[in-house]
């Protein structure tokens, strides 16, 4: 059985589609969204960043980001943190209109370059769709998102009627996790139907 500590890194969008994350055909994305570009900032090419990943600070060793749909690579010359997000100076930049041609695009690291994980801990692309099952067998349904809560993240689970339900990510209610199979075990505590 695997560790009791089972949890989602969030380094992907949940509003990211497959289409849009895997390029090879198969179930694993070549690219992982870090971040949207806001703005520019300043009049020299830099960008501000909204982060959308858990690690921002892995960030500042990455040598190339790959931003819009296209994946377009960029070399970072120069990378802070700024507030609650970052400014990325790219090399080819030198003024605010290069820099706002890449307003609103979402920024991407290659597959390669991700936080490695520890054990027990998977990308949400890579638990995403599983079948969720109690330790009873009872199928409860698809594992479609997360919502970050801020005291522990919560699974969303699409049953077959097409409703919710939602399962705290604590080793009460995770059981076991196993993505090459594709099966989440649960057990649900009273009140989560």
């Amino acid at each position: 059985m695997e560790s009791s500590k089972q949890t989602a890194k969030r380094l992907t969008s949940p509003r990211q589609s497959r289409d849009e994350e895997a390029t090879s055909g198969s179930s694993e994305p070549e690219f992982l969204v870090v971040g949207k570009i806001v703005r520019p900032h300043g009049v020299r090419g830099e960008i501000g960043m909204k982060l959308m990943t858990d690690h921002p600070e892995h960030l500042l060793q990455v040598e190339t980001l790959y931003v819009g749909k296209e994946h377009r690579p960029y070399s970072v010359k120069r990378m802070r943190r700024h507030q609650t997000g970052m400014i990325i100076h790219f090399d080819s930049f030198t003024d605010r209109d290069m820099a706002e041609v890449l307003r609103e695009q979402l920024v991407h690291v290659h597959i390669d370059d991700a936080v490695p994980l520890e054990e027990g801990e998977y990308y949400l692309f890579q638990v995403e769709g599983i079948e969720v099952v109690t330790e009873e067998g009872e199928s409860l349904g698809h594992l479609s998102g997360l919502l970050e809560t801020g005291a522990n993240d919560v699974y969303i689970v699409t049953t077959p009627e097409g409703g919710e339900l939602l399962l705290p990510v604590i080793p009460d209610v995770i059981k076991n996790v196993n993505v090459p199979d594709g099966v989440m075990t649960v057990h649900l505590l009273e009140g989560l139907r």
